[in-house]
């Protein structure tokens, strides 16, 4: 049987793209991208369906699989060439937790001269808690580069074993943190004006914790991965604008409020 694995024509595409990739565009690059995770979750459901037959699994579904996979590496390889290519995908990739369909992700979705701070990418990404979205309005942020920064945060939390994954300590820590505050009432307030905006289940598990006066351990999670993420952005906002401009930011933001600021 031919699959895309062997077939020439591809094979050769493979080889010239592969070389070629280093130049994409930041819209080829962002169609690639979104493409490779669409593959991956093809794939997933492939790989699933023949592992959920009680039977050998049908020459046509196994073939489907192979193909879903093959093509997913396929764009990976591109992605790889393309952000190994850029000094920022570069440093990008130092970081634990960070590969190159990522780094490739960040390149393609954030224009660096349109971000004087990072808190115009927190805002481009959907991580300002501040901003609404009315119904009836125009989304105010990118969904994708949203989708994007939630897959790093999952990223930190594969590789918090590991001691020395910087960003993925970091959410080890806040996590740490957040949960003593959560116990000790410090989110109160919050956990009020959650039940009050929205229609909880009152057998659910979160409702549990909301009536309690704290936050469910799922928010908590969420919020520390959301910590984590927005320090490494302000970290690639900083190395991205000394890459463009020759100099560091003019006001470089730090992460060290106090958890009662509205940008956490």
């Amino acid at each position: 049987m031919t699959t895309i694995e062997s077939s020439p024509a591809v094979a050769k595409l493979s080889r010239d793209t592969r070389l070629a990739a280093a130049t994409l565009s930041p819209r080829e690059a962002r169609y690639l991208v979104d493409t490779y995770y669409q593959m991956q979750e093809n794939r997933k459901r492939s790989e699933n369906q023949v592992r959920s037959m009680d039977e050998e699994p049908h020459e046509a579904i196994a073939w489907l699989a192979t193909q879903d996979r093959t093509l997913e590496n396929r764009i990976k390889s591109m992605l790889d060439v393309f952000s190994a290519a850029n000094r920022l995908g570069e440093w990008s990739r130092t970081v634990k937790g960070i590969g190159p369909v990522i780094a490739a992700g960040l390149l393609a979705h954030i224009d660096i001269t349109k971000a004087p701070t990072v808190g115009h990418i927190w805002s481009f990404a959907g991580l300002n808690p501040e901003m609404k979205w009315e119904k009836g309005q125009k989304r105010p942020f990118n969904a994708s580069l949203k989708t994007l920064c939630w897959k790093i945060g999952e990223s930190f939390v594969k590789v918090s074993g590991d001691v020395e994954a910087l960003y993925a300590q970091v959410y080890v820590q806040r996590k740490t943190l957040e949960t003593d505050r959560n116990i000790a009432g410090d989110f109160a307030d919050q956990a009020a004006a959650k039940l009050e905006r929205f229609k909880i289940g009152k057998t659910t598990e979160a409702f549990k914790h909301y009536s309690a006066g704290r936050l469910p351990p799922a928010h908590i999670h969420a919020r520390a991965k959301r910590y984590a993420v927005k320090l490494f952005l302000s970290h690639w906002h900083y190395v991205a604008h000394e890459i463009e401009y020759g100099k560091p930011p003019p006001k470089p933001y730090i992460l060290t409020r106090d958890e009662g600021h509205a940008h956490f």
